[in-house]
């Protein structure tokens, strides 16, 4: 049986509380580390843990790291934290915030290949 650790950290009342999770997985998983640019943001890097059932992209949102979690999709692979939704299809996704201003669409981005 594998042990993945994923680190999460939260801010409660000023003071930094972390916490760590532990994922007992059976059989393979596969963990990929993949760079975006998107409209009006640095570029960033998402941490993808894939272990079925459970697939997972850690994101940079604002100064905290979220865990997002896949739900069902017609295409591609929607993941979802709280008011935010992570939805990726080939190299494109989006990042929406579901309580940003009326107006206020999703955020394009675009995956970074190495390839020359």
């Amino acid at each position: 049986m594998e042990m993945l650790p994923l680190a999460a950290a939260a801010m409660m009342g000023g003071v930094d509380v972390s916490a760590q999770i532990v994922l007992s997985l059976q059989g393979n998983f596969e963990r990929n580390v993949v760079r975006y640019e998107c409209e009006g943001l640095e570029p960033f890097a998402v941490d993808y843990i894939n272990a079925q059932p459970n697939f997972l992209a850690i994101l940079p949102v604002g100064n905290q790291k979220l865990v997002f979690v896949s739900t069902i999709a017609a295409s591609g692979v929607r993941y979802a934290s709280g008011r935010y939704e992570w939805w990726t299809k080939g190299g494109d996704a989006t990042l929406t915030d579901f309580t940003a201003a009326e107006g206020t669409g999703p955020v394009a981005c675009l995956e970074v290949t190495e390839t020359p």
